[in-house]
């Protein structure tokens, strides 16, 4: 297996202009339709935009890369130029996205912190069976959640306890086990009146999990994996219901909240479609954390639009096993001949 050369091929359009010998008006020819006005390709635009946003090299480093390849020479200017360019390829694209993640009757949210312009942001993402979508936002708070999801969102919402989730009933809420063990571990290392109920929090969470990976695997179906739950629910309860009682305040708040929302810890048992925990949308959060640590967030609303819309396509197109080089370089094609913009969305939700 070996490499081709790599090359990059240039042309030139030669725009005539003449001036009219009765009225002196300058008359220039027009660029053939789907030619940009800037001085580079829609593939060339695309590269520098996944090695930026995908790849989360520097600026500088997407630069250098670009010339010891191709022998391409751009600024860093050009380089900021082209992001821009690929993020407003892809603003109808999301805008798509968004819409459908609206309509999702399950979806997964989780939020982690980004810097816009030096001050305090956050990266939220929803993350349906088909699309992931991301949003940064400068709050945390339900506004963003609805920016998101919209105010009318009538589906299965999984997450952690975070307060912004709240808005919605139990009923339509699915807590995060993988939180809990957390919070159950951490119960055993506090110590002291707290361990026993964090000991026993663990047990329980174990056998929940057991019979997860049973029901995965197809030993179970639904209607039993719901059967073998109940004695697991009823030693749970009893295990609130003294934790609120507990000298520890630490367990006796973890108990208590966990008592008030009690029915969405049994979505994943009586929902299609839901899952135990909020894994899904934290690994979708996994490759943007390693692009905040390397470029520190955004310095304009710009750059924020950029990073919340390339992960949306890299992301999404992972799920769906495409290509996301091929998708941005047809996005961006479309812009510059001005058709309409390819979709995320797969065939079958298409309208």
């Amino acid at each position: 297996m070996e490499l081709l050369p790599l090359a990059v091929r240039v042309t030139e359009y030669q725009m005539a202009m003449r001036r009219c010998p009765l009225c002196g008006k300058r008359t220039r020819a027009e660029l053939p339709p789907g030619v940009p006005r800037r001085p580079f390709g829609a593939r060339l635009t695309a590269v520098v935009a996944l090695l930026s946003g995908r790849y989360r090299l520097s600026r500088r480093e997407v630069r250098q890369l670009l010339q010891d390849l191709w022998a391409v020479k751009l600024s860093l200017g050009a380089v900021v130029r082209q992001e821009q360019a690929q993020s407003a390829a892809l603003a109808p694209v999301v805008q798509e996205a968004q819409v459908a993640v609206q309509e999702a009757a399950v979806v997964n949210m989780d939020e982690t912190g980004w810097r816009q312009e030096k001050a305090r942001a956050w990266l939220w993402t929803v993350v349906t069976a088909t699309l992931t979508v991301f949003r940064i936002d400068r709050n945390r708070s339900g506004v963003a959640v609805d920016a998101l999801l919209g105010a009318e969102f009538a589906g299965v919402v999984g997450s952690d306890r975070w307060s912004a989730y709240s808005r919605f009933p139990p009923e339509r809420r699915a807590l995060c086990w993988a939180h809990l063990k957390r919070d159950f571990q951490g119960l055993v290392d506090r110590g002291g009146e707290a361990e026993r109920i964090g000991c026993w929090g663990l047990a329980e969470t174990e056998r929940l999990f057991a019979l997860w990976h049973r029901f995965g695997a197809g030993e179970l179906d639904r209607q039993e994996l719901r059967r073998q739950l109940i004695p697991l629910q009823a030693r749970l309860g009893r295990l609130l219901r003294r934790g609120q009682e507990n000298p520890d305040r630490k367990a006796a708040a973890l108990c208590w909240e966990l008592s008030k929302w009690w029915p969405a810890l049994w979505t994943f048992a009586r929902v299609e479609g839901v899952e135990p925990t909020n894994n899904v949308s934290e690994r979708a959060l996994r490759p943007a954390v390693l692009w905040r640590k390397g470029c520190f967030g955004s310095d304009t609303e710009g750059g924020s639009r950029f990073a919340e819309r390339l992960l949306t396509v890299v992301a999404t197109s992972r799920q769906q096993g495409r290509r996301a080089l091929d998708f941005l370089v047809a996005a961006g094609e479309a812009a510059l001949q001005g058709t309409v913009a390819p979709s995320l969305l797969p065939q079958c939700q298409r309208t």
